[in-house]
């Protein structure tokens, strides 16, 4: 990837399970991005999907037993692109939002690279 062609974007991770999150955050840095904002609950994802400054989320479909669908809803509502993370694969994302990348866990740095690159590209087209 050209120097010129890459740029920091800013993430919105939502994820309950610590460590994954921790980890999630440490590749979303080495990709040369930065993490707004972290969320391990709908009630603080919902918060931030309202309020935080962010270009694109990562979205844990189960988040402590709780569906990410009202997330989704409020970052769509806003016009912003988001990817899935699942361990369940196309099967566990909400059906409204099937067309969104879903990334199998566990996922390797340079596959979330890719989603997030494709995700941004693909929203700025459609603006």
């Amino acid at each position: 990837m050209s120097e010129s062609k890459h740029r920091q974007i800013s993430v919105l991770l939502v994820e309950d399970e610590t460590l994954i999150r921790m980890m999630m955050v440490d590749m979303v840095e080495e990709l040369g991005h930065i993490v707004a904002a972290e969320a391990s609950n709908i009630q603080e994802a919902s918060a931030l999907a309202q309020t935080a400054n962010f270009e694109i989320a990562v979205l844990d479909v189960n988040v402590g037993g709780e569906r990410i669908d009202p997330v989704a809803e409020i970052i769509a509502s806003r016009g912003l692109p988001f990817i899935f993370a699942s361990g369940y694969g196309a099967i566990g994302a909400p059906e409204k939002f099937r067309h969104h990348l879903i990334l199998q866990k566990p996922f390797h740095l340079e596959r979330l690279g890719i989603a997030i690159e494709e995700t941004i590209t693909e929203s700025e087209r459609h603006r």
